[in-house]
């Protein structure tokens, strides 16, 4: 088990949340593509595999989130996201598990059929809000919800977009206890970690769990919709954030994230052949399913950065599957053709 002198800072951590289980969630090797990319060696952390809805890496962050509102006697979850958002359906399925009533404020148009996470929402009853564009004017329709809630003698409980406050930062440190600890058992090291970045939480709290358990592995974020300097910014308030509110003495700046943006290409959730190719390879080589939204991506910029010689031959790289696998039956028409 890990040994570090930030040991203590580690268990208020584990103290401070609501235990969804499913942890740890499995390090696999993926020596069939490392073959294939003739790279370093390759594996997977399967966040994908967490125990809400159908998986993915909210739940780590959920559970000081919902440790949070049951502290406050909530009974009505609010949340927002894309329409087809992991991070809203999970809160529905952790609502659900644990008694509450959970409230989604989806941004996008109704479609005319529930697919997705859309159904999962269906299924678990959550009420949900349908609002046009991101904006001021959805925090104010989750306020206004929270406020007629209130009326009604309830206690609602608003979540962040994506979950990604400092106080949910942890989670993805103790992810990252979790990933060391694997990796001792297998007696062996890794030296770089790839995945998604979003809102920026996973990656701040790998960043912050490396700097706590002196990690020297670099971590990589692969932007789906944020430009670069937007993404560094956002990561290192969330992990300056989150270290002051646990009391360690440590911060970083912008500099020190790094993220690739030029991924993104057409924008976010527009699946292009790269990523379609990236699904099919991973697929076909190790029976592994990503999501055409992040990992997808995160994969299309794997494998370049391997081709690129971007790593050492002897490296153990180790990708994070941060879930979204309802999204594929989304793109069925073009996943059908590959």
């Amino acid at each position: 088990m890990v040994r570090s002198s930030k040991l203590l800072v580690l268990e208020r951590m584990h103290r401070r949340k609501i235990s969804f289980a499913g942890f740890p969630t499995p390090l696999q090797k993926m020596p069939n593509l490392s073959r294939v990319l003739g790279g370093p060696s390759l594996f997977v952390k399967r966040d994908d595999m967490t125990d809400l809805a159908f998986g993915g890496n909210k739940a780590r962050k959920l559970e000081f989130l919902f440790a949070d509102a049951k502290d406050q006697g909530a009974d009505v979850l609010i949340a927002t996201g894309a329409v087809q958002s992991n991070c809203a359906c999970m809160v529905a399925s952790a609502a659900r598990r644990l008694g509450m009533k959970p409230v989604l404020v989806l941004v996008g148009k109704e479609p005319d059929v529930y697919d997705g996470n859309l159904l999962l929402d269906k299924l678990l009853s959550a009420e949900i809000k349908f609002v046009d564009g991101y904006g001021p004017h959805v925090e104010d329709l989750m306020n206004n919800l929270a406020e007629e809630f209130n009326a009604k003698g309830n206690k609602p409980y608003i979540i962040p977009m994506g979950a990604s406050v400092p106080l949910t930062v942890p989670g993805y440190v103790l992810a990252m206890e979790e990933l060391v600890n694997q990796f001792h058992e297998i007696g062996e090291n890794f030296d770089s970690i790839v995945c998604a970045c979003g809102t920026g939480g996973t990656q701040a709290g790998l960043i912050l769990g490396a700097k706590l358990l002196d990690v020297e592995a670099k971590i990589l974020g692969v932007n789906v919709f944020a430009s670069k300097a937007d993404a560094s910014r956002t990561i290192a308030q969330l992990v300056n954030g989150s270290a002051e509110f646990l009391d360690v003495d440590l911060s970083i700046v912008p500099e020190e994230v790094t993220v690739f943006d030029e991924y993104i290409k057409e924008g976010y959730g527009v699946l292009n052949k790269e990523v379609t190719e990236a699904i099919k390879l991973v697929s076909e080589t190790e029976g592994i399913f990503l999501d055409p939204v992040y990992t997808g991506k995160a994969m299309v910029a794997l494998i370049d950065l391997i081709k690129k010689g971007y790593f050492k031959e002897d490296d153990n790289v180790v990708f994070f599957h941060t879930g979204g696998l309802p999204a594929l039956f989304l793109y069925r028409n073009e996943l059908g053709k590959a």
